[in-house]
């Protein structure tokens, strides 16, 4: 199993359907304890700092509405929460400090830039919501649909991750990485009615 990429691509899930944490969920226990202790904790760090992306700040404006103003407004606040976000995510990625097994921060790194080129997505999207015409019907909300859109390319680079198998039996005794396999409820941010 290639988990990093997995915890990586949970990530832009949760960007996609829109949806925070789901609440608190008791962290599987394990009974042995893998020999490479080092590894458990950077992978522990590694998967705090991927689902710290869900604490962040983030809720999608409803698209009804007849002031186009307010609606590019409100598109372009959501387009900075999710660069925010994804900023973040990168910078705590980034200080997880060195990894006890080889290739490891390389690998993070890879993923920190992923996550960075993410967050200039959004920032770019959000300048263009701006600029746009404020009387235009859809406000800028094609840089937005864009802007999500270019998510699947960030995916693929995320996908042919490779990690050590060291790092792969850490993350399986990581706490924080089997939360973040642990399927969560969702809620909805927008109103359906």
């Amino acid at each position: 199993m290639r988990l990093l990429p997995l915890v990586a691509a949970t990530a832009l899930v949760v960007t996609l359907a829109g949806c925070g944490s789901g609440g608190d969920s008791a962290a599987p226990t394990t009974s042995t304890v893998p020999s490479d202790a080092p590894a458990v904790v950077y992978m522990d760090k590694v998967c705090t700092a991927i689902s710290s992306y869900t604490a962040a700040p983030k809720t999608p404006p409803p698209l009804e509405g007849s002031d186009p103003a307010k609606r590019k407004a409100d598109m372009a606040v959501y387009m900075g929460q999710m660069a925010d976000a994804f900023t973040q995510t990168a910078t705590k990625l980034r200080e997880v400090g060195p990894s006890p097994v080889p290739g490891g921060d390389e690998q993070v790194e890879k993923m920190a830039a992923t996550f960075t080129d993410i967050a200039k997505n959004f920032s770019d999207s959000k300048a263009a919501i701006e600029a746009a015409d404020a009387n235009d019907p859809v406000g800028g909300l094609q840089a937005a649909g864009e802007a999500i859109k270019r998510l699947d390319e960030f995916i693929e680079p995320l996908k042919a991750l490779e990690t050590s198998p060291e790092l792969t039996a850490a993350a399986e005794s990581a706490p924080a990485c089997q939360g973040m396999k642990t399927p969560q409820p969702s809620e909805s941010a927008v109103p359906t009615s």
